[in-house]
């Protein structure tokens, strides 16, 4: 139980300082943009470039770690993240904040997968699904942390100060390196030799193994994507939305995005307990459904209790499944690949995921809100069939937990 626990403990700080260093970007973004004089488009690259590194780093760590050991690698994506983020506060050029990024974003995408494969390894299998959500509420207390420092840092110290507090992971990941030991799962199967024997094949390859293996695989990177491009879609372009459409002013703004967290940090925990008792399709189904039901019908929400209420009721059930994609993909997978499967499926669903919001972008141009959720609506439905398609299989390579 203590093992579990310090495994809880080390993923969900891991995925807080994640989503503040991701945060930091959002809330230094105008000063970055003023100091060197660059336009938005310009501006907008340095969350690309964050997504490409961590989608680099997400399958070049995962299949460290499935090779070396998770403790030992989690600790050198957290070293490497902290660098990047410190190294941005000091660039002197935007050619400098991409390469800086990039950094950051590699050391990023390592760290999840490599996080949830911990978790997956060290909880029963009834259980894995609050443990998962537990994780992933991380990123969420990564957010709030990060308005709570950026408030008190950018009207004093700058920019450059905000990013320093990187330096912190570096504290974060000595710590997790001396008090927390490797996988029992993953020693287990190093000492087997049927395991060894696979492991030579390569990992990322085991993915796309058999036409069942590559079909799993495919299916879970359209979710994972889905739930990227709808949560960047709705928490880049909402506020905005909102304020054209209901007049809220910039604080109604900033009162609806925490009544939002708050909806998805519930509907996160909330999504472990139902995931642990009704399994992966009942589950997701449930929420898959409900997340395109309340994305579209929230197009009509009117007045500030009917906006507030509606965006916790969206957040809960849009955002609540991300806390099972850790056990969904650790699930599906044995435990010589599951570091790789889960960074290498996750972290494609952040690249393709993260052009979503140009496209919301697109439509708002040419039409309105009410089609921008319509799209969005639309995207949850081709998850939901796409879950549909994940079935138990006699594969020897893959363990179908559905």
């Amino acid at each position: 139980m203590e093992y579990r626990k310090k495994t809880v403990v080390a993923s969900v700080t891991g995925l807080t300082l994640e989503g503040m260093d991701i945060m930091f970007i959002s809330f230094a973004m105008t000063m970055i943009i003023a100091e060197f004089h660059i336009d938005l488009a310009t501006g907008g690259l340095i969350s690309s470039v964050t997504n490409i590194g961590m989608l680099f780093g997400g399958i070049v760590f995962g299949i460290l770690a499935d090779k070396y050991g998770r403790v030992k690698v989690f600790t050198y994506t957290v070293l490497l993240f902290a660098i990047g983020t410190a190294l941005t506060g000091l660039a002197t050029s935007i050619e400098q904040v991409y390469v800086f990024r990039l950094i950051a974003g590699i050391g990023a995408g390592g760290e999840y997968g490599i996080g949830m494969a911990l978790v997956a390894e060290a909880w029963p299998k009834n259980k894995q699904g609050r443990a998962s959500s537990y994780v992933s509420v991380g990123a969420q207390y990564g957010v709030i942390l990060a308005a709570l420092i950026s408030a008190v840092i950018l009207p004093t110290l700058g920019w450059r100060a905000l990013f320093f507090v990187g330096v912190i992971p570096v504290i974060f990941a000595f710590i997790v390196r001396r008090n927390l030991d490797e996988s029992p799962e993953w020693l287990a199967a190093q000492k087997n030799k049927t395991a060894v024997k696979k492991k030579e094949k390569g990992k990322l390859l085991q993915l796309f193994e058999t036409p069942r293996i590559t079909f799993t695989t495919l299916t879970l990177i359209v979710m994972a994507t889905v739930q990227i491009a709808g949560y960047n879609g709705l928490m880049i372009w909402l506020p905005s939305m909102l304020q054209q459409s209901q007049g809220l002013s910039v604080s109604s703004s900033a009162l609806w995005t925490i009544s939002t967290a708050v909806g998805m940090i519930i509907g996160m925990l909330t999504f472990g307990i139902f995931l642990d008792k009704f399994g992966t399709k009942r589950s997701f189904g449930l929420f898959l459904i409900a997340s395109a039901c309340a994305v579209f019908l929230y197009s009509y929400a009117t007045g500030s209790v009917g906006v507030l209420l509606g965006g916790s009721i969206v957040g809960f059930f849009s955002n609540g499944m991300f806390a099972g994609y850790g056990a969904l993909i650790g699930g599906l997978y044995p435990v010589q690949i599951r570091s790789t499967a889960t960074n290498t499926i996750f972290n494609f669903g952040r690249a393709i995921g993260g052009f979503s919001p140009i496209l919301v972008g697109f439509i708002l141009q040419s039409y309105d809100m009410k089609v921008a959720m319509l799209y969005l609506a639309g995207l949850y439905c081709m998850s939901f069939l796409a879950m549909l398609t994940l079935k138990k299989g006699n594969d020897d390579q893959v363990n179908h937990a559905i």
